[in-house]
This record gives structure tokens, sequence and C-alpha cells, in this order.
């Protein structure tokens, strides 16, 4: 791991800390290489009861670091993104989330993948892809419309408008909002950390018999998003808006 991803051990939490806090944790290809390493590492050691996902306590991730996503887009599966977000999806322990400040784009997804989400009240989640002239990833597409509803999963993915923390909770995509940051991550570790009084067996195959029944589906919407994702980013719409915000950053 590099010191933009940190690994930090807690008896039996494993900690995937995102810390570029020059960059506001926008994720880049070794970032998520990293990650999905990371996950790997916890779903193969015994040991580990559960993972938490966590930035800081005023930034979790801006998103795509979109300067290193131009330079080497991702082609495919095997792409360090698609790594992740299928690490994170085939991950047997329980994942825990802890967000503070900007949730960007796959930062917001990836909430939808994790057991347990902690929020800050005053959190910013947003999925600004029709924005950047890109389509929703990470099975976005699939999950939103069943959580939330379809018009208020249009408001989020086809006009890409954000929600605060607060409204993360009360629509389900957290369990709950915190006062501030330091709560939120001291909320989602205190959660994490009751895992390795569970017994694990029963824990794994409890979080398997919740996510068997849309699982194959969930996988190949994840795939399609992937490929479309991956057509959007040679368009011209998407090589404008992108090349019009690198502009303005």
């Amino acid at each position: 791991m590099t010191d933009t991803i940190l690994l930090e051990r807690e008896g039996g939490l494993l900690t995937l800390r995102l810390n570029r806090p020059d960059k506001k944790n926008a994720l880049t290809r070794a970032m998520y290489s990293q990650l999905a390493e990371g996950l790997r590492q916890a779903d193969a050691d015994p040991e580990v009861r559960a993972v938490l996902i966590s930035g800081s306590s005023d930034c979790f991730t801006a998103g795509n670091d979109i300067a290193d996503f131009l330079q080497q887009p991702p082609t495919g599966l095997d792409s360090p993104v698609f790594q992740f977000m299928l690490s994170l999806f085939d991950c047997r322990k329980p994942v825990v989330a802890a967000v503070a400040g900007p949730a960007v784009g796959i930062g917001t997804t990836l909430l939808l993948h994790c057991d347990l989400v902690y929020v800050s009240r005053d959190a910013r989640l947003r999925m600004p892809f029709v924005n950047l002239g890109l389509c929703p990833e990470f099975g976005s597409s699939l999950i939103l419309p069943r959580l939330l509803g379809q018009a208020r999963a249009a408001e989020l993915l086809l006009l890409g408008e954000g929600f605060s923390g607060e409204q993360a909770a009360q629509w389900g995509i957290a369990n709950q909002a915190l006062a501030d940051g330091a709560a939120t991550l001291d909320k989602a570790r205190e959660m994490a950390l009751r895992f390795e009084k569970l017994a694990p067996q029963a824990v794994q195959i409890s979080k398997q018999l919740m996510r068997t029944p849309d699982r194959e589906q969930l996988r190949k919407v994840i795939e399609e998003e992937g490929a479309l994702f991956t057509q959007r980013l040679h368009s011209p719409e998407a090589l404008a808006a992108l090349s019009g915000f690198l502009a303005k950053s």
C-alpha cells in the first residue's frame, strides 16, 4: 500500500483509509488497485472479521481523478476500477463505510455495496455521471430505482442532483447520520468492531443469504454498465465535458 491508501489493522478490523487530502481523496488507478488488493486480503484472512472503508473527518472522496482516468481509461473488467468494484461486490466479510464531506460518483455508488454505512449530516453525495457525458455505474441503475423509486432515482441519475448525509439516512442509503465527521468515523469504527464478538461464519452466511436473490442480475448489470461507461469515455459528449472539468480545476 502507498500512503494514498492507508491499511490499518485493529484486532479483527481492517481499515482501508483514503489518504490523498490535497486532491480531496480523488481516486487513481493505483488507488483502485490497492483497494481491490486490500479487500481480497481481508476476504482471505480468517482473522479479519470486518472491513472499514473511510476517508478523513472532512472528506470521503471527490470520485475519480479525471486526469488519471483520461490518461489511461478503463478498457474492461480487468481494469483497476472494475477490479475494485468486483472485489467489493464479492467480499464475504461485512464492509462498513464512514462518509464525511464530499462523496462523488463512485464515492456514492460504492456505498450501495457496503453492509453498514454511516454519514455525517452535512455529507454531500452526488452521482454526476450525466453531467460528465457518462452513464451510471456499479449497479446504481438497478439498485437506486428499487431502493428509492423511479422518480427520486431519476433526479439523482438523470439530473445528477446531490443530496445530504441526512437525506441518505432517511432514504435508506445510510444507516445513520451523525453530527459531524469525527462522530461519523467513531460510530463506524464502533459498529465495525462489533463483528469481533459475533460468530464469523454465521455473519458471512447471513450476508450471503441477504445478497443471493439478486446477485447474478446485479453482477450482469455492473458488467453492462461498465461496458457502456467505457464506451462513453470516448464519446464527444464525455470528452468535451471532462476536458471542460479539467480546465476549471
